[in-house]
């Protein structure tokens, strides 16, 4: 498709396959030129971003030429614009300029979706998105006081913009994609009805511009861009995975799990290296090899494990603590990211212990890396996958190897990091069957990370920061490339009080079970949370998703096949299919799993009942009833135990679904 430039008197129009991308009127110029002046500031992974920018300017005048258009300000050059095949490149004259603002066009009623992972909202129509990965926040509700006190304690509230996946890429209704090569700060600013304006910390600025017939085109091409993930293991799709941190106990209550009837794909060991107590709650040891004491005959309990058909899962991250073994040996051979004044590493305070910062600018480090840690040290003893956690802390006043400035390589680390992991998987021969998840990312994560987590939610049903907060990361996720997300089921972070309640714990399980990989996690503070197997209640409970989890696989493994051969993601948006319908384009609190589902969790503390928007023209099947339901909006009955889901009932699938009440009822 050809982006074409037309002049007239008072500017230019920018078109792609017929659509009107961006316009530019002496009294209404697109382009806005600055010079920065930031401070940025950085707290245990919080970031606190200004900017001040002097001599800003918007060139009014303009003159355009074959495909490039001049931008002239009292008569000088301020910049250009220039076409290349399917990109725009925006560049200042004056080298000092380092700041651009770009107005795209945009239509009335245009919905705008996309901005990497977010949290709060799906669609980001009236709002501004900062792409800055970072610490999420806890609870990301300046209005609430549980926001307020961690915002107070340690810039620690967050906001509805805050994640740990950003990406610079956005949708619109039109079916046009704008994706901004560039890994430097940016916004993503929706406030104005009359353009999707992106801000830029650079002098230059590509863009790369998606033209398609409808959603499930567009978003198949920007997953091609990006890079598609190998399937899933089969193991990982078949049966839940159980996360205990309860050292060499945790294989004795996995036994627990299995008399209760639960399908187990995994048990997840974090603790695996080792804890460390602090006043945020049970953490790790960073330093990743095993703890004998903690783990004595680790290998040997991973192997009979394995003859049952159930894998081990561990824990690592880009980091190392100061007071740990391989901290010592990174330090000797030169791994560490350094100070500015100084030869020493450059030490980032994680809460009441120090960290070194992995290098990943080195090939050597990211060798060793790769080889000596998450080879020899999990792999090769039989470690079946692992959370690759973290990614957002790069600073931004680090000195690194190859001389990259950390304002521009910040947003990159995730996908250095994913790019390690996947190393490790490739040298054993393991990509497509061991298993890392990740919940920071960047563009191009794609290619390299298997799997997405929502990250760590609070234990409870808030707005922003609740057991809601996974759908919609599902959902935005997936429209820039991630085929797969799923949660901590029971949620993660409990802090001031706020602890796990049963109904959290039986709704998230209703929620997980309908993602392709369902995890539980015993959240920071363990032992003053519910755990799943703290009564018989709740243990049956889990046991029976992860029955309806496992007896899913075969539906599954086809949503697999999509997403390799169509880029499309196992969670969906209901508008995905269902383009022509408006109403369609800002549902996040429910989905399509695949074509054929359509998953409501309950998601509203002591709600037995919910609204439930069933898409298109055929009928749709309650799932646990058998009603037939025609498409439209429908109050449903929703207690425990009975989240709303419908089915095709001509689905090629039609037998696995039926089987799902026998599953949850067996």
């Amino acid at each position: 498709m050809e982006l074409r430039l037309t002049e007239d008197e008072q500017g230019f129009d920018l078109h792609l396959a017929g659509r009107l991308v961006l316009s530019h009127r002496r009294d209404r110029p697109a382009l806005t030129l600055a010079r920065g002046r930031s401070e940025v500031t950085m707290l245990h992974g919080n970031f606190r971003i200004e900017d001040s920018p002097l001599d800003v300017i918007e060139p009014c005048e303009c003159t355009v030429q074959h495909s490039v258009a001049k931008f002239w300000h009292n008569g000088t050059e301020a910049a250009q614009l220039r076409i290349e095949a399917d990109q725009l490149v925006v560049q200042a004259t004056d080298p000092a300029i380092d700041r651009i603002w770009l107005r795209f066009h945009a239509e009335p009623n245009e919905a705008v979706w996309g901005g990497g992972e977010q949290m709060s909202y799906l669609a980001l129509n009236g709002r501004a998105f900062p792409i800055w990965t970072s610490e999420p926040g806890v609870g990301r509700d300046k209005s609430t006081e549980l926001t307020q006190q961690m915002d107070a304690s340690g810039m620690a509230g967050g906001d509805y913009w805050t994640t740990n996946y950003p990406q610079p890429t956005f949708l619109t209704s039109r079916w046009l994609g704008v994706h901004l090569d560039a890994s430097c700060y940016s916004v993503l600013d929706f406030t104005d009805p009359a353009a999707h304006r992106v801000e830029v910390w650079s002098g230059t600025a590509r863009f790369e511009l998606f033209a398609a017939d409808g959603p499930q085109e567009l978003v198949g091409a920007l997953s091609a861009r990006f890079g598609r993930q190998p399937s899933l293991p089969d193991w990982a799709i078949g049966g839940a995975i159980v996360g205990l941190k309860d050292g060499l106990r945790s294989f004795d209550r996995l036994e627990a799990f299995i008399n209760a009837g639960t399908a187990v794909s995994g048990l997840w060991c974090e603790d695996w290296a080792g804890v460390r107590e602090t006043s945020f709650g049970r953490r790790l040891f960073w330093d990743w090899r095993r703890d004998n004491q903690r783990f004595p005959d680790l290998p040997e309990r991973i192997a009979g494990l394995a003859a049952r058909g159930i894998r081990f899962l561990a824990y690592a991250n880009p980091y190392l603590a100061s007071d740990g073994i391989l901290y010592e040996e990174a330090r000797e051979a030169g791994h560490f990211a350094l100070r500015q004044d100084s030869d020493e590493p450059y030490l980032v305070d994680f809460g009441e212990f120090d960290a070194g910062v992995l290098d990943f600018t080195r090939p050597e480090t990211r060798d060793w890396f790769a080889e000596h840690v998450l080879g020899r040290e999990l792999l090769d003893i039989g470690i079946a996958g692992w959370m690759a956690d973290f990614g957002e802390y790069l600073p931004t006043d680090v000195r690194l190897a190859d001389g990259s400035d950390p304002m521009d390589l910040h947003n990159r680390w995730p996908v250095l990091w994913a790019q390690v992991n996947a190393q490790a998987l490739a040298s054993r021969g393991q990509t497509g069957e061991a298993l890392f998840f990740m919940r920071a990312g960047f563009t191009g994560v794609q290619a390299h990370c298997p799997l997405l987590w929502a990250g760590d939610q609070s234990v409870d049903f808030t707005r922003h920061d609740g057991i809601g907060t996974v759908i919609t990361a599902a959902l935005s996720s997936g429209l820039v490339g991630n085929a797969y997300s799923h949660s901590d089921c029971g949620g993660y972070t409990s802090l001031l009080g706020n602890v796990r309640s049963e109904e959290l714990m039986q709704r998230w399980c209703e929620l997980a079970a309908f993602a392709p990989v369902m995890r539980s996690h015993e959240g920071n503070r363990p032992d003053d949370n519910l755990q799943y197997d703290s009564s018989a209640e709740l243990l049956a409970c889990f046991a029976r998703w992860s029955r309806v989890h496992a007896a899913l696989a075969p539906y599954v493994r086809q949503l697999c096949k999509e997403a390799a051969e169509l880029g499309l993601p196992a969670q969906r948006p209901l508008f995905l299919h269902y383009p022509a319908d408006p109403a369609l384009w800002t549902v996040q609190d429910q989905f399509l799993y695949g074509e054929d589902m359509v998953v409501a969790p309950v998601i509203e503390q002591g709600a037995t009942s919910r609204q439930v928007v069933l898409p298109g023209e055929q009928v749709w099947r309650h799932l646990w009833t058998g009603r037939i339901f025609h498409p439209g909006v429908h109050t449903i009955a929703a207690p425990l135990g009975e989240p709303p889901v419908f089915v095709r009932p001509t689905s090629d699938f039609a037998d696995v679904f039926a089987g799902l009440p026998v599953a949850l009822s067996a």
